[in-house]
């Protein structure tokens, strides 16, 4: 028997869905994280705080930078989910970029964004 080279249609659906949830969920947090950085959930005092505490400054300053960082995290992570989902529509999804097989249904189960099967992303990474 030869061996599968696409997703059906059944297939993309199921793949669809688990991406359009998990594309909701980050969407929600990147806009929590842009609100917070903006201070658009804050209390509206930080313009009262005494700013010679320097080790405060600091430490806000760190967490602003962990924030900056988590939210490029999720964008990537959001542009990515997009980029699947074109793939779906374009019967594309779920095929590695570099084997040209099949990425295992498991694998893109837990990183709906994958483009690498994981022979390639080792043979990449070494």
């Amino acid at each position: 028997m030869a061996e599968k080279t696409y997703y059906t249609d059944e297939e993309l659906a199921e793949f669809r869905e688990i991406i359009l949830s998990k594309l909701s969920v980050a969407k929600e947090e990147y806009q929590e994280i842009l609100n917070t950085l903006s201070h658009k959930n804050g209390n509206g005092i930080e313009d009262t705080m005494p700013t010679y505490k320097i080790l405060e400054e600091g430490s806000a300053t760190q967490t602003r930078e962990e924030l900056m960082n988590a939210a490029e995290r999720l964008k990537k992570f959001i542009n990515g989910l997009q980029a699947a989902l074109v793939r779906i529509e374009k019967k594309t999804y779920g095929i590695c970029r570099v084997t040209g097989k099949l990425i295992p249904k498991e694998r893109l189960r837990a990183v709906p964004h994958a483009t690498l099967s994981i022979e390639a992303k080792l043979a990449r990474d070494k």
